[in-house]
């Protein structure tokens, strides 16, 4: 066998999102052949990828078709996670960066918004989650860390703070800086003063993604981080009823009107239905079924998945605890899902980038 052999023969398998071979898109490295050996690396564009496996076939399909059938084949499944961004100027280090909005409170933003950052931590990505939502910060909860403080550290002579890190995840919120029972009464202009440390004034480090839990409704926050950050995309989080769903409308239509053009990375339907445990077959749609879909169909954009009413979400987030870190549980799978489809629309839309206005700083 020889190097060239398995090139042509890897040149064949497609990257199922890329519509390119891996060869095309430098996704094969370090080829190595010691007599009816080959090993070789894959470089996926995220750790998340859900198409994982099926690459991995097919390439060990394509080398025993075209080169041998008697190929012993080692394959490393690699990441280096992808990014289109141009503007540099601000979180330069931070590849992707994920907002995730809902039209209205009470639907589960941030439990969303928290199991997604552990999701794609735990598959293997940077991530760090920025708790926006200055009324309400609700992060260091969900996470058991109220009681912590970001330190500061000297950072080519300026002072920045250190986010906490829990479950693999980096964490900021306005919630580390105040009592658990004090309340936040500030105007526009200090909330986006705020906000502007926490993105400026923050040693994040090197990010794959940075994920914003953005207060629900649109307002003044919402323009603050349209101008300030470059978005990357934006998750809208919804329930089924028709007074949600309206509300959410109106959220993405702000996405959608900015200049800056976010594009909506997708819909999740959080509170979707409710399994009891000892009919574990049966789903009972409580407030509506399909109104998550609906929603994505008329936006043209991934339906992201279903979140079941499940005790587990709101003891996780009671007891710090995310549910996407417990292990083998049906919720754990749910929250997977959804990291990788979101992971999977951002190396897409890498892949192909449509211009945008620099972030204003």
């Amino acid at each position: 066998m020889e190097k060239n052999d398995i090139l042509k023969a890897l040149s064949t398998v497609q990257e199922p999102d890329l519509k390119k071979d891996l060869v095309t898109l430098n996704m094969i490295q370090d080829i190595e052949i010691n007599g009816n050996e080959v090993s070789f690396k894959v470089m996926l564009t995220t750790p998340a990828c859900p198409l994982k496996d099926k690459i991995e076939k097919d390439c060990i399909e394509a080398i025993h078709k075209l080169v041998s059938d008697q190929a012993i084949i080692k394959i490393e499944m690699a990441a280096n996670v992808t990014s289109n961004r141009s503007d540099k100027l601000t979180l330069p280090s931070v590849k992707n960066i994920i907002a995730v909005a809902s039209g209205k409170g009470g639907v589960g933003k941030s439990s969303v918004a928290s199991n997604l950052a552990v999701a794609l931590a735990q598959k293997g990505a940077k991530v760090g989650l920025l708790d926006a939502d200055i009324h309400g910060p609700s992060v260091p909860m969900m996470f058991g860390v109220m009681n912590e403080q970001p330190l500061m550290r000297n950072v080519d002579g300026k002072e920045l703070m250190v986010p906490i890190e829990k479950h693999g995840v980096k964490l900021l919120s306005i919630g580390f800086l105040i009592k658990p029972e004090q309340a936040v009464v500030w105007r526009g202009p200090m909330v986006s003063s705020a906000l502007r440390q926490f993105v400026n004034d923050t040693d994040w480090g090197e990010l794959d993604y940075l994920i914003l839990d953005l207060p629900p409704g649109t307002g003044d926050i919402h323009l603050t981080m349209l101008q300030v950050v470059p978005l990357t995309g934006v998750v809208m989080v919804t329930t089924p009823q028709a007074v949600a769903l309206a509300d959410a409308y109106k959220a993405a239509t702000m996405f959608a009107m900015t200049p800056m053009k976010v594009p909506i990375l997708g819909v999740v339907e959080n509170m979707a239905y409710f399994t009891p445990a000892e009919l574990p077959e049966n789903k009972y749609y409580i407030f509506g079924n399909g109104g998550g879909k609906t929603m994505a169909n008329e936006l043209d954009v991934p339906f992201l998945g279903e979140v079941p009413i499940f005790m587990g979400v709101r003891e996780g987030g009671d007891k710090g605890v995310p549910a996407a870190t417990v292990d083998g549980t049906p919720i754990q799978k749910v929250f997977y899902d959804i990291a990788e489809k979101v992971a999977q629309q951002i190396a897409v839309l890498n892949a192909n980038p449509v211009e945008a206005p620099a972030a204003q700083g």
